[in-house]
């Protein structure tokens, strides 16, 4: 593997602004969101919506993802997803929530999720994650992926190749009339040919005009996950999976997750909808 020297946190750029006129939600500038009591099947006019503000999660990370190369900031990248969601009139829904600071996060090597851009300078042989969401007409589309920054190892490649496979997989596998706990026993058994940790405190959860709505989605194989999936659900799958341990220590930050041996980690994302026959992604660009 690489051997890159391990993350620092770099310095934060002053909060971006969003137009007045783009609809918040309801947790902004509060220190937590109003727990989420409705259905985790929705409507099929809800589900538009949300295919509405997927793409446009989609679209503002390949923007910003256009810019990943060595001697680029993740606060640039964060600037760039931020102007290209503004821009089509939708909120950054990570952007204050629970007092998060930036528009996406962004992940590098050793980071499972949740990290912050600031001012740490990509560097030749990185993996990048960035996680984007969007929040438009009511609505959540969330979507991450894990990006090549240069020149990168063979084993890092590979990482980065088979979590992206996982993901895929663990969509397949999606039916109505399954427990939600079949997605991860996919994701698991995949990952364990490899010998690669799963990570399993940070999870899959519905979605819908909640960012989080209380439904979640192991990566892992938990029998305890036995809710069975209905048409019209929506829900995140996203798995993170590790050269290492799934084991994690938190940032002085409170959101920085970082593996506990320091090795590295990727993760891929989508945001779906549960159909008669499968699922349907919902953040595409």
């Amino acid at each position: 593997m690489s051997g890159q020297s391990l993350l620092v946190p770099g310095k934060l750029s002053p909060g971006r602004s969003v137009p007045g006129a783009i609809r918040r939600p309801e947790y902004v500038g509060k220190p937590a969101p109003t727990p989420y009591t409705g259905s985790e099947v929705q409507s099929a006019e809800t589900i538009e919506r949300m295919r509405i503000a997927g793409r446009i999660a989609a679209q503002a990370m390949e923007e910003a993802a256009k810019l990943i190369a060595p001697g680029v900031t993740t606060d640039k990248l964060d600037e760039v997803a931020h102007a290209y969601m503004c821009d089509h009139g939708a909120y950054p829904s990570t952007l204050g929530y629970r007092g998060y600071p930036k528009s996406l996060c962004s992940s590098i090597n050793e980071v499972i999720c949740h990290g912050i851009p600031d001012s740490t300078v990509l560097r030749d042989g990185d993996i990048v994650n960035l996680d984007v969401t969007a929040y438009i007409h009511g609505v959540h589309g969330d979507n991450n992926a894990t990006y090549l920054c240069g020149d990168v190892d063979e084993e890092s490649r590979l990482l980065v190749e088979r979590t992206r496979e996982s993901l895929n997989r663990a969509i397949k596998a999606v039916r109505p009339g399954r427990q939600i706990n079949v997605i991860g026993r996919v994701i698991e058994s995949y990952a364990k040919r490899f010998g690669y940790g799963v990570v399993r405190d940070f999870t899959g959860h519905g979605i819908n005009s909640s960012f989080h709505s209380g439904l979640i989605i192991p990566h892992y194989d938990a029998p305890h996950a036995n809710t069975v999936m209905q048409p019209g659900m929506t829900f995140t799958i996203e798995p993170m999976l590790t050269l290492g341990t799934h084991e994690y220590d938190m940032w002085d930050d409170g959101w920085t997750v970082v593996t506990k041996d320091r090795k590295r980690t990727a993760q891929f994302e989508h945001t779906l909808v549960v159909t008669e026959n499968g699922a349907d992604i919902l953040t595409l660009p």
